[in-house]
């Protein structure tokens, strides 16, 4: 008896002929953009092995990049970030600021307003950053200004994330 080998994988034919809505385009420009980005940054720390200053100066190239307000909230953040979790490495996480853990984890991050368009910049914790508390906590911040209250939250929950929950 004789077997025929299908042509295509069952998952490759349906995915190919799924219906995928009215208004769907796929990835827009943006995200596109963030996954090459992101493709680089992992293409360099691959080859150059990169250090703590070098992750700091791209990421303060990046910041120095981006127009007001997201550039002082980045200006800020990233002081604030240094000083509360001097243990985080700062990094380029698909082309925003991270700071990640002594195992490359990223941690937390900051996303600027103009990165995908939105109204309002925002800075996030990843769940490495183990802000757990209870059945539910949250994880990211939409900023429009950083006054000394938020600042003093976030360097709160950096802190927090840096230690694990300690």
């Amino acid at each position: 008896m004789t077997v025929k080998k299908p042509e295509k994988s069952t998952r490759a034919a349906a995915s190919a002929t799924a219906p995928v809505g009215k208004n769907h385009k796929g990835f827009t420009d943006s995200e596109r953009a963030a996954m090459k980005e992101r493709a680089r940054e992992l293409k360099a720390e691959a080859s150059a092995g990169k250090s703590r200053a070098d992750g700091e100066r791209a990421v303060l190239a990046k910041i120095a990049e981006m127009p007001q307000p997201d550039r002082a909230l980045g200006e800020r953040l990233h002081v604030i970030v240094k000083a509360n979790a001097p243990a985080l490495s700062p990094k380029l996480w698909y082309g925003m600021p991270a700071y990640a853990d002594q195992n490359g984890k990223v941690v937390c991050f900051f996303q600027a307003a103009t990165k995908f368009k939105t109204r309002y910049a925002s800075f996030a914790f990843t769940d490495a950053a183990k802000l757990d508390d209870g059945a539910m906590w949250p994880t990211g911040f939409a900023l429009t200004t950083l006054t000394a209250v938020e600042e003093a939250k976030i360097a709160s929950l950096v802190k927090k994330a840096e230690s694990g929950g300690n």
